[in-house]
């Protein structure tokens, strides 16, 4: 059984397919975190994004996989866990530019369908139901409205201790919204036998249940 989840940055959609996969036994791959960690590398190597011959040369000698230690996902760099470095802002915005580059989403794509075909799988990103796994059991497209997307930011930014322009988050998912919509290659979109649910005034519990419902 594949369930994908797609969606814009914000939407919730780790969250959601976290929990829809522990309900189900299933394994969690969070598409997205293998892109960050490839961004990960090419900012601490000091790539250009828009330097495509040394993103692709990055793609060669960066090592990404995924283990599973107490039911939870590790991704691994190159062999160190890098967990806690990927829900930065700077990776997040290196990672909806780089990961355009052809031999990025290759490389990755070819990892995230392996996995697909010899388990029961919950995967969230971008473009799974429309170009990873087309034929997933279950597709879902979760979306929120820009602002609530940048509520939910700044409350998490907060309870950091960090200061929150919530006119300046908008706009920076606004931006990215259409950069991933945009792209040349797989782009953002719901995948036409996707469902489409709209998270801005649903509690997450109430969202688990309605994919659960689908899963039924």
């Amino acid at each position: 059984m594949n369930i994908a989840i797609d969606g814009p940055a914000g939407a919730g959609k780790s969250t959601i397919a976290k929990k829809v996969a522990k309900k189900m036994g299933y394994i969690y791959v969070d598409t997205g975190a293998m892109y960050r960690a490839m961004a990960l590398f090419m900012i601490k190597q000091g790539i250009d994004p828009c330097d495509a011959p040394s993103i692709e040369e990055a793609c060669k000698i960066a090592d990404i996989s995924i283990e599973y230690r107490d039911g939870e996902q590790v991704v691994l760099l190159n062999g160190e866990n890098v967990n806690a470095y990927l829900r930065t802002e700077e990776v997040g915005n290196m990672a909806s530019v780089t990961s355009v580059n052809a031999k990025v989403r290759e490389k990755l794509v070819e990892l995230q369908q392996k996995l697909a075909k010899t388990k029961d799988v919950v995967m969230d990103g971008r473009d799974i139901g429309t170009v990873v796994l087309p034929n997933a059991e279950v597709k879902v497209y979760l979306t929120a409205s820009s602002l609530v997307r940048a509520q939910r930011r700044a409350l998490e930014l907060e309870a950091k201790g960090e200061s929150a322009d919530l006119s300046k988050i908008e706009a920076d998912i606004i931006e990215r919204d259409n950069r991933d919509m945009t792209r040349a290659i797989s782009p953002l979109k719901q995948a036409e036998d996707a469902t489409l649910i709209d998270s801005s005034y649903m509690t997450i519990d109430e969202v688990v249940e309605a994919i659960l419902n689908l899963v039924k």
